[in-house]
């Protein structure tokens, strides 16, 4: 049994070592004369050879299962993973090259009809190219985002923030549509954070653009801080359909997409979320309001400290 275990955790070397001494073992306290490693007749020394012999091959095929095994393992990865960057490229293939055909056909629009075309429609023009630069940085940066997130290099730079003023800022910057609404009011007792404030409001950002994307039309997005013991908690929620229950465990893994939405979208955007969270040692949880829709809570410990006492520090 103990061979066993050591093929199961170890490599050929350490289960070899392990048959050994288990026959050693065996010959010292069970064969006569006892507590010697001496052995008498030669049926013991045959039944000793046998043992041993026995050992070494439990031994072997042991590993050479856990071997097969990992082989196996290692192949199943290996697969999910290029299917998993298989929907990744066909989906930035849209991604990328829808925002990219806008930004041409309209700089080329503009170029050659100019004088024919009102100031209207050439602001029009100009607005289409602003929105599909807006949808074309967002995925490079998701792209690198996650780049980041992998290379194990993303170390959160602290500073102190205001968090009423950062949920603010990342508000103006949401394209907001088909006429969606985003509440927010500011809690004037929260306490300045000490935060990345980059990666905190790149979390705001995917979270409210998801909600922007997914939810049906006229869905009001409410979003709350809190000051907690330890640190922040932002909440996130809306009024839409929610998510199936059976799909709130995958959501934030790499490249998911829930089934029958409509397209656009790289999958991306809610791991990063989870990743920029865990970055700070902290949480991101996913859950639907019983009264329907979906709620995001984010929970980061932190420092804190009121604007007063920072000015005293």
């Amino acid at each position: 049994m103990t061979v066993s275990l050591v093929a199961m955790l170890f490599e050929i070397l350490p289960v070899l070592i392990a048959a050994v001494l288990s026959a050693i073992i065996w010959n010292f306290f069970f064969i006569p004369p006892l507590f010697t490693f001496h052995i008498d007749n030669t049926e013991d020394v045959l039944m000793f050879i046998l043992y041993f012999l026995i050992a070494l091959i439990n031994a072997v095929l042991t590993f050479k299962i856990r071997e097969a095994e990992n082989k196996s393992r290692d192949k199943d990865e290996k697969e999910h993973t290029i299917r998993l960057y298989n929907t990744l490229l066909n989906s930035l293939s849209h991604e990328l090259r829808t925002p990219i055909s806008t930004i041409l056909g309209a700089v080329d629009t503009l170029k050659e009809g100019k004088e024919k075309l009102s100031s209207t429609n050439q602001n029009d023009l100009l607005s289409e190219i602003d929105i599909a630069s807006i949808r074309l940085n967002r995925q490079v940066e998701n792209l690198l985002n996650m780049s980041r997130l992998e290379s194990g290099m993303l170390k959160p730079k602290l500073d102190w923030f205001d968090l009423n003023e950062l949920i603010n800022d990342v508000i103006q910057k949401i394209v907001i549509n088909n006429n969606r609404k985003i509440v927010f009011d500011a809690n004037e007792n929260l306490p300045l954070f000490k935060l990345d404030a980059g990666l905190v409001e790149q979390v705001l950002h995917n979270l409210l653009h998801n909600a922007m994307q997914y939810t049906p039309e006229n869905t009001v997005i409410k979003i709350v801080a809190l000051h907690q013991s330890d640190g922040c908690s932002i909440i996130v929620s809306d009024n839409g359909k929610g998510f199936p229950e059976k799909e709130i465990s995958l959501v934030f893994e790499k490249f998911y997409r829930l089934p029958n939405t409509k397209t656009g979208g790289s999958g991306l955007g809610l791991s990063i979320v989870k990743g920029f969270v865990e970055a700070h040692n902290g949480k991101v949880t996913l859950e639907n309001n019983k009264e329907g829709g979906a709620k995001f809570i984010i929970e980061i410990p932190a420092e804190t400290s009121f604007l007063n006492s920072l000015k005293n520090e």
